[in-house]
């Protein structure tokens, strides 16, 4: 029966597996909730800021934000969004395929690439390509901090104002439903009038800037593009929650079946032997 001990131990370690992975999942489960609550609240705001944003740019048309004019560098920039574990599906990979491609284009174009990664997963991913990572943050932890962002992502956004990079994107991976999550790489800066185009059927806006128009629309833009990076994290880590529940619910599945596979074998393996033992059995008692 050296097969069937094989076997048990086979059956055993698959069974620790699926107790794993249904741990993960429940974890995963709880913290999918919670990711897409702070998503949600931050929509919100990002809308708000988005609004007054084009408000503003109708209301001052004399003043041009740096973030708003276009820069003829050789350079652009890359906000990569991605998680710090892994185990959660193809996410990773699907929005940094997206990245190599968007990469592949600049360099057919003649433009070098200068990147902020946010995530290990991206950080790691950037290093093996040849990327230059001017700038990078991981761990996060479930519940992402402004501060925390502000630092690494403000090294593109003044080498923009700078004139030194032509065009910043944000790539990360867009939150749909519990099922369905989609990589995105848009475009952060240049500013454009549709990128914050104010509500259809809105009034416009008159303002009394205090101190200045020009010091208002500074800090406003700042803090626009500081909430669309804030967002883009908050969607990725509700989408992180979300692939890595159903990979480990895949992976629990899967862990079922082949348990059920390898006790048929098991049974049969054992009744092989059981009736070759019954055959030795009988065929002595009749040389008998």
């Amino acid at each position: 029966m050296a097969a069937g001990k094989e076997i048990r131990g086979k059956i055993k370690s698959v069974e620790n597996t699926k107790k794993i992975t249904k741990a993960m999942e429940m974890v995963a489960a709880s913290k999918m909730r919670k990711a897409q609550e702070r998503m949600r609240h931050a929509r919100p705001y990002s809308d708000k800021v988005r609004n007054i944003a084009a408000n503003l740019g109708k209301a001052n048309p004399e003043y041009t934000h740096p973030f708003m004019k276009l820069n003829d560098a050789k350079t652009a920039g890359f906000i990569v969004v991605t998680t710090d574990k892994g185990l959660c599906g193809g996410m990773n990979t699907n929005v940094l395929r997206m990245v190599t491609t968007k990469l592949r284009e600049l360099q057919g174009a003649g433009l070098d690439s200068h990147a902020v990664a946010i995530g290990n997963k991206g950080l790691g991913f950037l290093n093996r390509i040849g990327a230059k990572v001017v700038s990078h943050v991981t761990q996060l932890g479930d519940t992402p901090h402004l501060d925390k962002l502000i630092g690494p992502v403000k090294v593109l956004l003044d080498a923009y104002a700078e004139g030194k990079v032509s065009a910043v994107y944000l790539s990360y991976t867009k939150f749909i439903n519990t099922m369905r999550q989609e990589p995105v790489v848009e475009q952060l800066l240049p500013l454009t009038a549709e990128s914050f185009k104010a509500d259809e059927g809105e009034p416009g806006w008159d303002y009394i800037y205090e101190p200045d128009a020009q010091s208002v629309i500074d800090e406003l833009l700042l803090r626009y593009v500081e909430a669309l990076v804030y967002q883009a994290v908050a969607e990725n880590m509700a989408s992180e929650q979300s692939a890595r529940m159903v990979a480990m619910k895949a992976a629990t599945d899967n862990a079922g079946n082949v348990i059920a596979e390898l006790k048929l074998v098991y049974n049969k393996t054992r009744q092989a032997a059981i009736t070759k033992e019954l055959s030795e059995i009988v065929a002595g008692a009749a040389a008998v």
